[in-house]
């Protein structure tokens, strides 16, 4: 039968399908969420592991909640193993989280400063008297700022995509005219371009095509525009950190800067590179470090193993680590894994050398054993 008349069979059944994409909706993978109310309004947690473990704080960015800026990396297998030694508290800006109704008529929204401070009354309503912050963008700032005045309360902060500067005339002019259509019009093909440009950076044929067409269908249909407007608003309208580099010891104590230490992190291609230099330049290099992640605008989607490691490396300088039990678990599935690798090739190069024949020389065997050790 002719090559062409068989292909013509084959792809005659074949139906055209939109691509299976991960979701960005909520699992069940916390144990209790709570409403947290303080003086600026309500704060909703998401409570994730074992209360009688060491806190770590998540803030996410403008666009996202919990669920769509942390759930696949806190259930990413590597994290989730490290994350079993932490209780992890998902703070959510007042009406950012799922399926947050419109703010009563009257409501104003709280500024940067005092969403800062209420992370007071969450850690007063869990009775944690410290924690590990990890944020991103308006998060990452909005820990920052509480952990400069709060020093005592926070151990270390692991922040993406951080700033410590007031916003740019282009950020306001941008986010201003942003905020005000979603709150007149809702989401705008011009807002949702922004969007994805303020969390992914320059879009490429080279960038993975289902998970922006994920987030861009998340901006499009399931946040709550009008409160996201409000949030946007708050951030533009930020302060300077105020942080100082002082090197002299004789100035140094009374310099204003993070007693903790931090992390600092952004993707190669995000947009938000240079606010992350520019605030690295502002810290003690003696607490601080700048990682800039290749190939990736957010970071947390593009490159979770990265992070990961990153992530972990950071816990272990403050103290933190696996406990010999999981490392003993986690090193006997690697050596099993490696094991049961070693024994497919090895099986592979012997089924392939009785089907060669004679023929087979060393040369081959070589590669196919130095292969199963890779």
């Amino acid at each position: 039968m002719p090559t062409d008349t068989m292909d013509d069979i084959e792809l005659r059944g074949v139906e055209a399908s939109s691509p299976l994409m991960r979701r960005l909706s909520r699992s069940d993978s916390y144990t209790q969420e709570d409403k947290v109310e303080t003086q600026w309004g309500t704060m909703m947690v998401a409570v994730q592991g074992d209360r009688q473990k060491p806190a770590l704080f998540t803030y996410h960015d403008i666009g996202l909640n919990h669920v769509s800026n942390f759930q696949a990396f806190f259930n990413y297998v590597d994290v989730n193993m490290m994350m079993k030694n932490f209780c992890i508290y998902h703070l959510n800006a007042p009406g950012q989280e799922e399926g947050a109704a419109n703010f009563a008529d009257g409501f104003t929204f709280p500024t940067m400063d005092q969403l800062a401070e209420m992370v007071l009354p969450v850690m007063k309503f869990y009775d944690i008297k410290h924690f590990v912050g990890f944020g991103v963008g308006a998060g990452a700032y909005i820990l920052a700022k509480f952990a400069l005045d709060h020093q005592e309360c926070v151990d270390g902060l692991f922040l993406i995509n951080c700033t410590a500067g007031k916003s740019s005339w282009t950020e306001w002019g941008y986010q201003k005219v942003n905020a005000m259509y979603l709150k007149s019009s809702g989401m705008t093909a011009s807002t949702l371009d922004y969007l994805l440009w303020h969390h992914f950076g320059k879009l490429s044929e080279e960038r993975n095509y289902d998970m922006v067409q994920m987030y861009r269908n998340y901006f499009s249909k399931s946040i709550n525009a009008q409160n996201l407007s409000a949030f946007i608003d708050a951030f533009i309208r930020r302060g300077d950190l105020n942080i100082v580099r002082e090197l002299d010891p004789n100035k140094k104590k009374g310099a204003r800067n993070f007693r903790c230490h931090v992390m600092l992190v952004a993707g190669a291609l995000s947009p938000h590179v240079e606010d992350t230099v520019n605030m690295n330049g502002r810290l003690d290099p003696s607490n601080s470090s700048w990682m800039k992640i290749s190939d990736a605008g957010m970071v947390l989607e593009e490159q979770p193993s990265k992070i990961s490691e990153a992530l972990r490396l950071f816990l272990q300088g403050l103290g933190y680590a696996l406990n010999s039990a999981q490392r003993r678990t986690s090193a006997a599935s690697l050596n099993e894994a490696l094991a049961e690798r070693r024994r497919s090739s090895i099986a592979a190069k012997e089924a392939a050398a009785a089907a060669a024949g004679p023929s087979g020389g060393p040369e081959g065997d070589f590669v196919e054993y130095k292969n199963a050790f890779l």
